[in-house]
């Protein structure tokens, strides 16, 4: 078989041995008769393995995907001819010198063996896989030893940059650029930097650097000569790295300290980028230093004098200053009348009304007031103002007593609801009270939700006025006349009336009586005369068995409309001994036709509900028409 190397070791040996005997290739030699003698077991093996280390000492022995140094023996327009003491020069492609535009014949260069011999029986070499081999060596030594590298910025990527370490590209991390945060990376494209190799991913590759960890290095001694000679008052200069809502971190060469809100200005700032900027330079006092957890705490506002301490004199108690809102909260508003002096002004000092309400109802936030000063301490730096003192105060009007003296009838408007009754504001800081037994003549109200809700208006007449004390006691079903004195007459012991149950309760039953009046029954008197008990809901005839009109109260009876007529005639005569009427003939007569007429008697005196009604309806429009005219 055809043996390509043989035949190049043959001719090269043919080669070394012309040089040795000083023969030119145009002497007649018989090499068929030599190769015969000699190679055909003329020589010794002595002799023959003599001649073959005589061969293999002018060949260098190469492996492939290694790295070896060459020497320039040629340069063609495609490619750079290279000798690497192989049998066979290499060829190198042009393009891979286009970083040496100088190279020249006999310069030696680095080069890689990709492949000893190609189809063609040429030598490959690489001189980029070379330096790339090369590069990877200085990487892991630089990861091994802990040594810096210098590279080039090639771009920017996603979260940080790509950098070329001597053909190699590595990921340097946006967080490991710097110890202040980077907001612009494209200011390092094209740059040299110094960084450290941190990472290797072998099996992809992949290459972490870091040029922080440098910088750290560098800013540890510098952070150790600040924090050993820090001491609170010190003043310092640093850069503005962080903002966050609540203060900012300042980078005092090497260590960090926190300049919080509330020590940025005298004045009240929502955030601190209303008043400083990112990468800015301030002075700040050190405040606090926290040893062993090396936290420095800093001022801004402590290098300027205390607004207070410029407070003008003329600021006093009982003068107007005006100012801006700055807050607003539940209890009252802060009003800033320079910058770093506030005043509360609560709630209570913003309307006459003895009733508080949300301050938001007076003021917002941003608004520009006039206020009066309530107490300033210029120690303490506190001051209290109020607003509703620009106005004068309602009770202290000279027409107040006869404005709202005793009977006079007003309209006003319901603040608030309690369990006893509801507060009407009838104008700005003048309220009074209207007690729940006061809203109705009829029905008993439990709560004045059931009557009127807030912020309704409400017809009242003045019952009680306390000008010292700021009271008023009014009343709304006094503007009306009171029913129950007709109603003794309606209602009396014994009459039978149709009613209806409202509501039952194990107590007894509340009753619906015509014109709108309530009674009450008891449980054993609910029985009807078939056994059964009534329930709410059913209209039935009930029985008057009781009737007090001081205290509005009429008990009834359904089981008495069909029980014994004796028994209930001595109630009614017990019932009447104890009030008797002053016209002992005219209730004589009376009695005389409930007797001759029994359905007279159950309905009433009709010409007497008559005159009440109509009397009710001119209570009613007369109230109206005055509630009209004022």
């Amino acid at each position: 078989m055809f043996n390509l190397k043989r035949l190049v070791a043959w001719l090269d040996f043919r080669f070394l041995f012309r040089a040795t005997y000083n023969m030119s290739a145009n002497d007649n030699f018989d090499w068929d008769k030599f190769e015969s003698q000699k190679f055909g077991g003329a020589y010794s093996k002595d002799e023959r393995a003599q001649l073959e280390k005589m061969y293999e000492d002018t060949l260098t022995t190469v492996q492939e995907e290694e790295v070896i140094t060459g020497t320039v023996v040629g340069i063609t327009d495609r490619d750079v001819i290279l000798n690497i003491g192989f049998k066979s020069d290499g060829l190198v492609p042009i393009s891979e010198f286009r970083d040496q535009p100088d190279l020249k014949i006999g310069d030696e260069v680095e080069v890689f063996i990709e492949d000893q011999e190609d189809p063609n029986g040429q030598l490959i070499l690489s001189r980029k896989k070379a330096k790339i081999v090369k590069a990877w060596d200085i990487i892991y030594s630089a990861l091994d030893n802990d040594t810096v590298l210098e590279g080039m910025v090639k771009r920017r990527t996603k979260g940080g940059l790509i950098i070329d370490l001597y053909g190699v590209e590595a990921f340097l991390p946006g967080s490991q650029i710097d110890v202040k945060p980077i907001r612009d990376f494209d200011v390092f494209v094209g740059k040299k930097m110094e960084v450290k190799v941190v990472k290797i991913n072998a099996a992809f590759d992949n290459v972490v650097v870091s040029h922080k960890v440098l910088i750290e290095k560098d800013l540890e001694q510098q952070r150790q000569g600040i924090l050993t000679n820090l001491e609170k008052g010190q003043v310092l200069e640093g850069v503005i790295k962080n903002m966050t809502n609540f203060g900012v971190f300042i980078d005092l060469g090497g260590v960090d300290g926190l300049l919080h809100i509330t020590d940025i200005s005298w004045g009240r700032i929502n955030h601190p980028e209303e008043v400083l900027k990112l990468d800015q330079k301030v002075n700040v006092v050190v405040l606090d230093f926290d040893e062993d957890k090396k936290r420095i705490s800093l001022g801004m506002k402590q290098l300027t004098p205390h607004p207070w301490d410029a407070l003008p004199a003329d600021v006093e108690v009982g003068s107007r200053v005006k100012g801006k809102i700055v807050n607003v909260a539940d209890y009252g508003a802060f009003l800033e009348i320079a910058a770093g002096v506030e005043g509360l002004i609560h709630v209570s000092e913003m309307s006459w009304s003895q009733h508080l309400r949300n301050p938001q109802d007076f003021i917002k936030q941003g608004d520009e007031i006039e206020a009066v000063v309530l107490t300033l301490d210029r120690d303490e730096r506190k001051m209290s103002l109020g607003i509703k003192q620009l106005t004068e105060d309602p009770w202290t009007k000279t027409d107040v007593l006869t404005k709202y003296a005793v009977g006079t009838k007003h309209t006003g408007v319901v603040r608030n609801l309690t369990n006893f009754g509801l507060f009407i504001e009838l104008e700005e800081g003048v309220d009074g009270l209207v007690h729940v037994s006061d809203l109705s003549w009829t029905k008993k109200i439990k709560h004045p939700s059931e009557f009127v809700k807030v912020g309704e208006n409400l017809d009242v007449v003045v019952l009680e006025l306390d000008a010292p004390n700021r009271r008023l006691a009014l009343g709304h079903k006094q503007l009306e006349e009171n029913p129950w004195d007709t109603f003794a007459t309606l209602f009396s012991v014994g009459s039978v009336h149709k009613a209806t149950i409202l509501e039952k309760s194990d107590k007894g039953a509340v009753l619906e009586l015509p014109y709108g009046i309530e009674g009450f029954a008891y449980p054993k008197t609910l029985v009807k005369e078939d056994g059964a008990t009534a329930e709410a809901g059913e209209n039935l005839d009930f029985k008057v068995m009781e009737f007090s009109k001081d205290d509005r109260k009429i008990v009834l009876s359904h089981t008495n409309v069909y029980a014994d007529p004796k028994e209930d005639a001595s109630k009614a005569d017990k019932f009447t001994k104890k009030k008797p009427t002053g016209d002992v003939k005219k209730d004589a007569k009376t009695d005389n036709k409930k007797k001759a007429d029994p359905e007279r008697s159950t309905l009433g005196d009709l010409d007497a509900l008559s005159a009440l009604r109509e009397q009710m309806m001119s209570n009613e429009k007369q109230a109206k028409d005055d509630a009209a005219a004022e």
